[in-house]
């Protein structure tokens, strides 16, 4: 599903609550916007954000608020940030990525959840099902992490000749590196390919991480799943 479409999805989320729900809410409703980056790495998305929002009819401070919360990368602030945004009160709140939205779940379960995730939400325990959803979140799954033994695949077709890959992944994003691992084992197992899994969450760990790459030169490289 693209950009405009999920717009549109949370268009739909946002103000499509029973009429006695809105009756509660201020005569501006407040968005929430939880996400565990720095606004800084954020601005082209935010701009289609926005502009997705204008198509169905909300402008920001005109007729829409918008609560932003960053977590800056420091994933533990997302409970604290969520709790924060429930307590605005925020009318709904947008979770960005699989983290945000585990922190947004936990901290209500009446106010509309919208979420983008990489990984399976059933699994993640986001909603019921897909079909289904049930409770207070609907969203997006890209199916980023379900495809991780299928870019193994593709990756060992343009490197017919490797023998070994590099894994680089991002343990601060405990279920998606969980769920990525777990498929790319399975996957060079079966291809016969050894794999180096290195850990990195910042620009210090990632330089360390490529100086590696360079020092024992893996025939190929495969970047885990990192929704933030």
């Amino acid at each position: 599903m693209n950009r405009r479409e999920f717009i549109t999805l949370l268009g739909g989320v946002a103000f499509g609550w029973p009429l006695a729900a809105r009756a509660q809410q201020p005569a501006m409703p407040v968005m929430g916007f939880l996400n565990s980056q720095s606004p800084e790495g954020y601005t082209e998305r935010l701009r289609g954000f926005r502009q997705g929002l204008k198509e169905t009819g909300y402008v920001e401070r005109e007729n829409v608020m918008i609560e932003y919360r960053w977590a800056e990368n420091q994933m533990d602030r997302l409970p604290e940030l969520a709790a924060d945004l429930v307590h605005r009160p925020a009318a709904m709140i947008v979770a960005t990525n699989t983290a945000a939205a585990i922190a947004a779940k936990a901290a209500t379960t009446t106010i509309p959840i919208a979420f983008m995730t990489a990984e399976d939400p059933v699994r993640l325990g986001l909603v019921a099902s897909l079909a289904r959803p049930a409770g207070n979140l609907t969203g997006i799954n890209f199916f980023t992490g379900e495809l991780a033994a299928k870019r193994l695949e593709m990756l060992r077709e343009l490197v017919p000749a490797a023998t070994r890959v590099a894994v680089l992944v991002n343990p601060t994003q405990a279920a998606p590196t969980e769920s990525t691992l777990r498929s790319v084992e399975a996957a060079a197992r079966a291809m016969g390919l050894q794999i180096q899994v290195l850990n990195a969450s910042s620009s210090r760990e990632i330089d360390a991480a490529f100086a590696t790459f360079a020092r024992e030169r893996p025939d190929a490289l495969f970047l885990g799943v990192d929704p933030s």
